[in-house]
């Protein structure tokens, strides 16, 4: 019996290794945007806490720049809004990616079956 795979296994799972690969982005991706999605909501919360007068500054490249504090505050309620919205998207991103990974493992699983019980026939 030969062990070489057929052109369509290797193909599937030539498919398989670039979905996972994908998936590993995706993830890398979501990570960062659930850090700066927290980052944002600490910062909108530590604004509250000031009182209406305070001096804020916000970080530009190197440098701080004093800002208004309600101008902060839309500033960072819109980068949340965004942040939240691309979190959405990376899920769903992942769920598909998800869904690709087991439906091809399931099939190289069948085909690598009828491969198996045709060589021993």
């Amino acid at each position: 019996m030969s062990t070489e795979l057929p052109p369509q296994i290797q193909n599937q799972l030539a498919q398989l290794q670039q979905v996972q690969q994908q998936a590993q982005a995706i993830y890398a991706q979501k990570t960062q945007m659930e850090l700066m999605l927290r980052e944002a909501e600490q910062a909108l919360e530590e604004l509250e806490k000031l009182g209406k007068d305070a001096v804020v500054y916000k970080g530009v490249g190197q440098l701080l720049i004093k800002s208004e504090k309600n101008a902060m505050k839309e500033d960072l309620a819109e980068k949340k809004e965004t942040l939240t919205l691309r979190l959405k998207t990376l899920e769903k991103q992942e769920e598909r990616i998800q869904k690709r990974f087991q439906e091809l493992q399931e099939q190289i699983k069948a085909a690598l079956g009828k491969k198996e019980s045709a060589g021993y026939g």
